[in-house]
Order: C-alpha cells, then sequence, then structure tokens
C-alpha cells in the first residue's frame, strides 16, 4: 500500500516503515548466561560455614544447602521453594553471593592459612627503604637508609623464623596495632604469654552480619504521619 504525505506530497511504504522501526525489545533483551561460581577459600570452604558468618539465623538452613555449587547458582524462587523465608531473608543471601563473587568479604575472609576454622595473626617487623613506605607508619633503624615496618601478618610462626620475602607479606586487613605490638581488631583472642602481639581469629556465627535497621515511629515512610498523631494526641491531652 502506497501513501502520499500530506506535507511533502512524497511517496513512502507502510510496509517499509514497520520494518525499518527500532526493536526495542531486542535492544533490552537480557543475557541468559549465569553469573561464576567462585572458589571456596580457606577461611569460608563450605555452604554451611558461609551462612554461619553471615549471620541472621541462615546457618539453621545449612541442610538445604549441601554443595558450594547449589550455594551460588540457586535462584531466588528455589531458596523459596526449600523454604528460606521471608522474601528479605532470601535477597540479604543473595546479596552476600554477589559480594563473595567479587571478592568483597567480611572480617577474615582474606586469611590463607586457617586450620579447623581459626586463624592466627602476628606482629612482624620487616626493614624496607625509607621511600617505600610513609614516615607515619614505621620508625628509623639509625643508618638512616632502611626503616622498620610493623604489620600483622596471617603467617605460620616456622615462616616468620625463617624469614618471609617483603614481596609475599600480605597485612590482614581490618586489623590495626595499639601500642608497641599490640593486635586489636573484631573477634580477636590474644594468645596468653605474647602480649598481645599474636591473636586468633574463629569463624563465628554473624561476624560478617549486616544487622537491620529498627523502625523509629513507623520507619521512613510513616515517620511524619506517626509522629504528626502522637503530637495531636498530645496536644488534646493537655487540653484536658
Amino acid at each position: 500500500m502506497i501513501l502520499r504525505s500530506p506535507v511533502t506530497g512524497s511517496h513512502h511504504s507502510t510496509l517499509t516503515n514497520r520494518l525499518t522501526k527500532p526493536c526495542y525489545r531486542c535492544l533490552h533483551a537480557r543475557t541468559t548466561t549465569s553469573p561464576p561460581i567462585p572458589q571456596p577459600t580457606p577461611f569460608v570452604p563450605d555452604p554451611s560455614t558461609f551462612l554461619t558468618l553471615i549471620g541472621r539465623d541462615l546457618s539453621q538452613h545449612s541442610a538445604k544447602i549441601t554443595t558450594w555449587k547449589s550455594l551460588f547458582s540457586l535462584t531466588s524462587q528455589q531458596l523459596c521453594d526449600l523454604g528460606i523465608e521471608p522474601a528479605r531473608t532470601r535477597r540479604y543471601l543473595l546479596w552476600w553471593r554477589d559480594r563473595f563473587r567479587k571478592g568483597l568479604f567480611g572480617v577474615g575472609g582474606d586469611l590463607k592459612n586457617v586450620k579447623d576454622g581459626a586463624a592466627e595473626l602476628r606482629v612482624v617487623e620487616v626493614a624496607v627503604p625509607n621511600a617505600a613506605i610513609p614516615n607515619e607508619l614505621s620508625t628509623s633503624t639509625g643508618t638512616g637508609l632502611m626503616k622498620v615496618k610493623k604489620m600483622i601478618v596471617n603467617e605460620p610462626a616456622e615462616a616468620v623464623e625463617k624469614g618471609v620475602e617483603l614481596a609475599n607479606l600480605k597485612p590482614v586487613e581490618g586489623m590495626k596495632i595499639v601500642g608497641a605490638r599490640t593486635i586489636v581488631g573484631p573477634f580477636v583472642k590474644h594468645v596468653k604469654g605474647t602480649r598481645g602481639s599474636v591473636a586468633t581469629i574463629k569463624v563465628q556465627a554473624g561476624m560478617w552480619e549486616v544487622r537491620q535497621g529498627i523502625k523509629v515511629d513507623g520507619g521512613e515512610r510513616r515517620k511524619v504521619q506517626v509522629r504528626r498523631a502522637k503530637l495531636l494526641a498530645e496536644r488534646k491531652t493537655t487540653r484536658k
């Protein structure tokens, strides 16, 4: 069918116009590729440990999620079918799964030397050139050429005694040194007789838990209405 434009007088085909119109559904089509399944870590070797760490009583569902693959591949609907309720709990689990895929862990997640769910932390001193570290993180050795850098590492005592190369040392995140050699951080337990320079950190329930906010006066959505109703009620009481 050929139509003439009332303005320009040119001819165009409605069929051609229909075919050349862009397909917006195709542009918005989403890929069905499943996200990758990350590798377990020494501190988080299995689904049970993962559910224990993120808290919110998700460890009670450990018997329903038995494999590492299922932990990172089950959909929200499948988790619902397994009885993981309410919906906000499933969203929380999916949120932590996504963080773990990106390498965003809670305290202790970056530890490599772990045995029976526990890791040992110790303070080591490494001599490095002056230009390698900021002044506020080290003290001068007296030579003017080298400084001593203190850091908290997750290395066995034997490796520290033999001397670990500076390039292989990685400071433990979330910990700090207070005073001369005292390790301070969440869930840290000092080893007796070490004056705080050696400590252990062990998997505990809720170590990575992000606690839910507490609703005040009905929460953010109803706060103004609830507080106004309270104010009016107080005024009526005062008038009486």
